[in-house]
């Protein structure tokens, strides 16, 4: 099926297309709210800017998709594969992408505030803040989500979920390309996360929540603990 009959036939009221197969396809600035992209085959697909609001995209692929700026707030992308995606300034509010495998993907200046990421792979990552905004995962669910060697420098993570997740080597430290900024994980949960040689200079973790956690060789310089509860249980002063 081609992109103009999909459009054509979202236009008439259809929003059925499972399985479809737009490898390499173009479909940008398009409005498909509410459609259903379960399995769809979407490697390589440019959908900048297109509106996907409220879609299921359930264990579609999306490998090397051009996402950026793209609209998926609310959307059900469960178990999607999304490695090396662009998804730049894309907008992932109460996105659910638990288990999806976004492996090396382009998340810069995402917004992601409330979204579900439970045991989402998201090793080497690049979250870092896009030349207008930063990458908001505030309130995001991140249990046992793996961060391993992602790239987290000034993301806002205040509030979210990352018990028993892995941020071995993940950077998260702060970062003065984009006006200074430090890494907020103020009031994040991080019980027993995997915190191991990790870089935190400068981070923000005022009443984290690290009972269990491991901090081995991790980069702990000028990092504000104030209130944190700490790996042994005992509260930071």
């Amino acid at each position: 099926m081609d992109v103009d009959k999909i459009l054509k036939r979202y236009a008439a009221g259809e929003r059925s297309f499972q399985r479809v197969n737009l490898q390499e396809a173009e479909l940008t600035n398009a409005n498909l709210k509410g459609a259903d992209f379960s399995n769809a085959d979407l490697r390589q697909t440019r959908l900048g800017k297109t509106n996907f609001n409220q879609a299921c995209l359930r264990e579609a692929n999306l490998s090397e998709a051009i996402l950026w700026g793209i609209d998926l707030s609310e959307a059900d992308l469960y178990c999607a594969i999304l490695r090396e995606a662009d998804l730049t300034g894309a907008k992932l509010v109460q996105t659910r992408l638990d288990k999806a495998n976004l492996i090396k993907a382009s998340l810069c200046g995402a917004n992601l505030n409330g979204a579900k990421l439970s045991g989402s792979l998201l090793i080497q990552a690049d979250l870092r803040p896009s030349s207008n905004q930063r990458t908001d995962l505030g309130y995001a669910v991140l249990t046992e989500a793996d961060l391993s060697y992602a790239d987290l420098r000034a993301a806002s993570l205040h509030h979210a979920k990352l018990d028993g997740a892995k941020l071995c080597r993940a950077n998260l430290s702060r970062t003065i390309q984009w006006g200074d900024l430090a890494t907020d994980l103020s009031q994040a949960n991080l019980q027993r996360a995997d915190l191991s040689y990790a870089d935190l200079n400068s981070a923000i973790l005022r009443k984290a929540n690290l009972q269990g956690a491991d901090l081995t060789g991790a980069i702990l310089t000028d990092v504000d603990f104030q209130g944190a509860i700490m790996p042994d249980g005992t509260v930071h002063d």
